[in-house]
């Protein structure tokens, strides 16, 4: 600990990323990005963007993704906000929209990111606990408080909170924002965007990493009426008015414009979870429900933590959350066929 810091630098716990191996020697199915690489399109849109242009700085509004992704999802430019990946879209959003005198509300075990920029922010937290099943207790969140954030579906788990139970979440929070983070939604939910005309409190946060393979581009939205966007632009332009350098742009475009590039992937994810499923509950596993690009398992008679080592002396990476509730569950993010059927075969041999 250094004399130098503040005390905010001595006492945060900052998120701690999956591991990234840098010898390349693992099946990397840890961290949940797509088994499967960006389209060809969105690869010769980066290559001609690697010009000369780049001495020049990024357009700082990235008017043409946010067109883009405003005609893709029946909105107006002015009710997207483009983000350095969806983390910063989300600590911009804890920045703008919740106050320190009131208690903010998510599910005690989500996205971990959550209570980092809480504890950041100096944020009051009411943890609502998931229920035994790991789904969402609706009642928690219609009670008074500062503002409500929500990862559906959920990370870790997987689960996806339907439409009936944000709306009911929305109506009873009128005078306070909702975040729904949908990083996973893409893998079979159901987005809650086109509900932006009918809630003004609604905040919508998506990511290019997952869905769209850009992990490494880092490009994140905030959707919502224009109101919102404009308090996020507010902050953004306090902090960092180019968040978004000019080759991340030109990709996210045209990630967003080839639909079908992005149709098969996901479907040929979902797919590939699916059938994972269905051979792990064979060999003794217990799978919670999934519509994200991973899966949340415990296996009957081997604990979490010795499959999580055993696999890594195996060659392959999965993340493993050692917390009250979930220390005996595997997060495993759904790779290629080929991935996965390694993955079964090395925990067949361990069951052995």
């Amino acid at each position: 600990m250094s004399k130098f810091w503040n005390e905010i630098t001595k006492t945060i716990e900052p998120y701690i990323a999956g591991e990234q191996p840098k010898d390349k020697k693992y099946i990397k199915l840890n961290t949940n990005e797509n088994p499967y690489p960006p389209s060809e399109k969105v690869l010769k849109a980066i290559r001609e963007a690697a010009s000369s242009d780049l001495r020049l700085y990024p357009d700082p509004d990235c008017d043409w993704l946010r067109e883009t992704v405003a005609e893709y999802y029946d909105l107006n430019k002015n009710q997207v906000f483009v983000g350095n990946g969806s983390d910063e879209v989300l600590a911009l959003s804890f920045l703008t929209f919740f106050n320190s005198d009131e208690e903010i509300i998510y599910p005690d075990i989500s996205y971990s990111f959550y209570p980092v920029y809480s504890n950041l922010y100096g944020l009051k937290v009411r943890l609502s606990k998931l229920k035994k099943d790991f789904s969402i207790n609706i009642q928690d969140f219609l009670s008074k408080n500062g503002g409500v954030v929500i990862s559906n579906p959920n990370a870790p788990t997987g689960k996806f909170l339907e439409i009936s139970s944000i709306k009911r979440i929305l109506d009873y929070n009128s005078e306070k924002v909702v975040i729904i983070d949908e990083a996973y939604v893409d893998f079979g939910g159901e987005s809650v965007v086109n509900l932006i005309k009918d809630y003004p409190n609604l905040l919508v946060v998506q990511t290019l990493s997952k869905s769209r393979s850009l992990a490494g581009m880092r490009v994140g939205l905030a959707l919502g009426q224009e109101e919102l966007i404009h308090g996020l632009n507010r902050i953004k332009n306090s902090f960092n008015s180019y968040t978004i350098d000019r080759i991340a742009q030109v990709a996210a475009v045209a990630a967003f414009k080839d639909e079908e590039y992005f149709e098969k992937c996901t479907e040929k994810i979902i797919s590939t979870r699916e059938s994972a499923v269905e051979k792990l509950t064979g060999i003794g596993f217990d799978v919670v429900p999934s519509k994200a690009n991973f899966i949340f398992v415990s296996h009957k008679e081997i604990s979490a933590e010795t499959l999580f080592i055993k696999l890594r002396e195996k060659g392959i990476l999965v993340r493993y959350f050692n917390k009250p509730k979930i220390n005996n569950y595997l997060r495993i993010t759904i790779g290629s066929e080929e991935e996965m059927s390694v993955l079964l075969e090395k925990i067949r041999e361990i069951i052995k």
